[in-house]
């Protein structure tokens, strides 16, 4: 999914400009990387909003046109009003399509329902909603599949169980066998489990 976000240059800068330009439903931002100089940007607050709540705003590469000039960007850093729902600043990280980033990506957990540890009362829990991967920009995921089916009954799902997309490597494994963390584990319910004691308790009785 293409996201396309258009701002305007700004050379009004400073504390006093930013409120100006909130208070005027805009959002300032700044753009760098790629070798270039930072600058400075502002969008309309409800075309922000628009994008805010589709997933792939925060780790896809977003297509941004200012004045007119358009180039591919990754979203760094938002800041939000503390209690208003209100988008008070962006970072933007120029994408160089040459080079590798790196970039955090969400997990989406599939066949939780069905699994048969599930059904057989295990109780799924999420460890990491999502990994840190580095990959050239065109090769850079939307999201990455944790398919639960045939996991296991207590057991864990590591990164390494992961199955990245081509030319997709996760940092934390580039590190080594020791950074192979944990993302999810399907264990035995509690209340199962105390109730297969009181069982075993009662047969032990009679």
């Amino acid at each position: 999914m293409s996201i396309k976000l258009v701002a305007q240059t700004r050379t009004d800068l400073g504390k006093g400009a930013s409120r100006r330009l909130r208070h005027a439903d805009l959002v300032p931002a700044i753009v760098y990387g790629a070798g270039k100089e930072p600058v400075s940007i502002t969008f309309e607050q409800k075309e922000l909003r628009k994008v805010e709540v589709i997933e792939a705003f925060y780790s896809s590469i977003l297509d941004l046109e200012i004045d007119g000039t358009s180039e591919q960007v990754l979203l760094k850093a938002i800041q939000r009003h503390a209690y208003k729902e209100q988008i008070q600043h962006l970072d933007l990280l120029r994408v160089d399509a040459s080079q590798k980033l790196h970039t955090t990506v969400p997990l989406h957990f599939i066949n939780e329902d069905t699994a048969e540890a599930v059904k057989a009362g295990g109780v799924v829990s999420h460890i990491a909603n999502e990994v840190e991967v580095s990959c050239l920009p065109a090769a850079l995921p939307s999201f990455i599949e944790v398919d639960l089916a045939t996991v296991e009954l207590g057991a864990t799902v590591h990164l390494s169980d992961l199955v990245l997309p081509e030319g997709v490597e996760s940092v934390e494994l580039s590190k080594g066998s020791a950074h192979d963390l944990p993302v999810a584990t399907i264990a035995v319910a509690k209340k199962s489990a105390v109730a297969d004691e009181e069982q075993e308790e009662e047969a032990a009785a009679e």
